[in-house]
């Protein structure tokens, strides 16, 4: 190859990786990485691929759906994504989101059902690329951390509810959180025997497992375990229900007749199921690249995030996100690039078309269990601690969003949190800080006399500053502590000095408020100046 081949080579790569940064690890890979990728991949694959059996449960989907969106999306991700640690697929929250929102429309037709649910991926995959291509990758900060967390401990408990006549059972007719609750209570005493005892044997192995041995494949453990009490014990014959065949081929994907409402309320859906899971999984995208001492790109994760929901999509798979669970154990077994998740994905698919026999006998208690486990770890009761010492106020807006995913439903409840979020914004901005400055002895400039006791001002002089953009919302604020600095100042104000460096935004009413206050100040005889 010539010097400017070699040149032109290179540039084609470099193009390639800023759009598809997997790309560029490929182009670049150092063998040596292969023996970590490949042990990090398997690990991976030995928590995924039950996990994605288990939350097609959720979804109320065949098996084999929840398995493609466990394994498409891999493939997706280790081409477009950023991250080196990061693992797409199944998401809790996720899958709870898709099943509130597609049930009601669909109306208990499962073709339907399933046509809808390949239509919710495939535009939730095409908000992600618009968005990423727009760079909106700041939308990962639009929903506070005491507000995500308030929504993941409602949709954990969710989550637990609804699994509670998988595990027990059972059937259940119950729909809200409360319901399901009574329902339990009522219906205990109606439970299948050997089906609630294997479900609770397998629920506290896992606990131990997990506890006593976190480096081991808890789920995998317990399904295989699972499958072993079936065949040995003959619990299907007693009546232990079980996922049954696996039809390995991808389902003939078709578009539903829809209504023109309907499709206004599946593109809200998307959109609501966008927000949530890229906010959660770039948050982990963000904590592993942390650890790792990286960067990624949220706006490239926007893109990333649309490939793999396309490519779940297409293979009649269900809305997908980034998954802590896996990404931890592709940290701590020592993956070190994108290829993880190839080795990953292909693991999987050797296993679902060998192994699809042993998999149709894995008990559907057995996947509860596996559900109940991994939506415990949505519950954040460290940060819900810290968040309660820090504020008051914040910890009861994350209650507040507990209690309403569990009073109103889930969906709902991505737009409780979106909307506290706004309040929250309001009642920060609307009551900003301010201060009045005055001279310390031996240091430069003009200070906070609140902060330094021992700041004077200068007599006749008063120096405000308002730490906050001047809008419409707070610019009655602003008039009101103006007037109190004045009245509260030590010798009768002759001069105000309004400090403004603080001030990016002055709109239009806030600019009237202003010409109003200098008015009313000069027929005080007090002189005014912006700074």
């Amino acid at each position: 190859m010539t010097e400017t081949e070699e040149k032109g080579a290179g540039t084609l790569w470099q193009r390639a990786g800023r759009f598809a940064p997997g790309v560029a690890t490929l182009a670049r890979y150092d063998r040596s990485w292969f023996r970590s990728d490949l042990a990090a991949g398997l690990s991976v694959a030995a928590i995924a691929l039950p996990v994605g059996i288990a939350y097609a449960e959720i979804v109320d989907v065949p098996a084999i759906l929840g398995m493609y969106a466990a394994i498409v999306p891999l493939l997706a991700y280790a081409l477009f994504g950023s991250s080196r640690q990061l693992m797409t697929g199944p998401d809790a929250a996720t899958c709870i989101l898709v099943a509130a929102a597609l049930a009601p429309m669909a109306g208990g037709d499962t073709e339907r059902y399933l046509s809808l649910m390949a239509l919710l991926t495939l535009m939730t995959g095409g908000l992600y690329i618009v968005a990423g291509f727009g760079r909106l990758g700041f939308i990962a900060n639009f929903l506070s951390q005491p507000i995500l967390t308030g929504f993941l401990n409602g949709v954990a408990l969710v989550i637990l509810a609804g699994q509670l006549p998988k595990l027990a059972g059972y059937s259940s007719e119950a729909s809200g959180f409360f319901q399901r609750l009574g329902e339990f209570y009522e219906r205990i005493g109606q439970s299948h025997g050997p089906t609630l005892l294997l479900g609770l044997s397998l629920l506290a192995a896992l606990v131990a497992i997990r506890w006593v041995w976190p480096k081991l494949p808890a789920a995998l453990v317990i399904v295989v375990a699972a499958v072993a009490a079936v065949t040995l014990l003959g619990l299907q014959e007693r009546g232990v229900e079980v996922i049954g065949a696996i039809d390995a081929g991808i389902p003939a994907f078709a578009v539903p007749e829809l209504a023109t409402q309907e499709w206004g309320m599946l593109l809200f859906d998307a959109a609501g199921i966008m927000l949530i899971s890229f906010t959660s999984g770039v948050l982990t995208a963000k904590s592993f690249a942390r650890r790792n001492r990286y960067e990624i790109d949220p706006n490239q994760e926007l893109i990333a995030f649309g490939a793999c929901n396309i490519a779940s999509g297409l293979a009649q798979g269900f809305p997908v996100t980034g998954a802590d669970s896996r990404t931890a154990v592709n940290n701590a077994t020592g993956g070190k690039t994108q290829v993880v998740g190839l080795v990953a994905a292909a693991a999987m698919l050797v296993i679902v078309f060998l192994l699809s026999g042993p998999l149709a006998l894995v008990p559907n208690t057995a996947l509860a269990a596996v559900i109940m486990v991994s939506s415990i770890g949505l519950v954040d009761l460290s940060a819900t601690r810290e968040i309660y010492e820090t504020s008051r106020r914040e910890f009861a807006i994350s209650l507040g969003t507990t209690v309403g995913v569990l009073f109103i439903g889930v969906l709902p409840g991505v737009m409780l949190a979106v909307a506290l979020s706004l309040l929250w914004l309001l009642a920060v901005d609307s009551r900003p800080h301010d201060a009045v400055l005055g001279r310390v002895p031996g240091m430069k400039g003009f200070h906070d006399v609140e902060v330094y006791k021992e700041a004077r001002t200068v007599p006749g002089l008063l120096i405000y500053r308002f730490d906050a953009n001047l809008v419409f919302f707070n610019a009655d604020f602003f008039l009101e502590r103006v007037r109190a600095a004045v009245e509260a100042a030590a010798h009768p104000v002759e001069w105000l000095i309004l400090d403004a460096s603080s001030v990016n935004v002055v709109d239009a009413t806030a600019l009237q408020k202003i010409d109003a206050l200098r008015e009313e100040l000069a027929a005080r005889g007090v002189s005014s100046s912006l700074s």
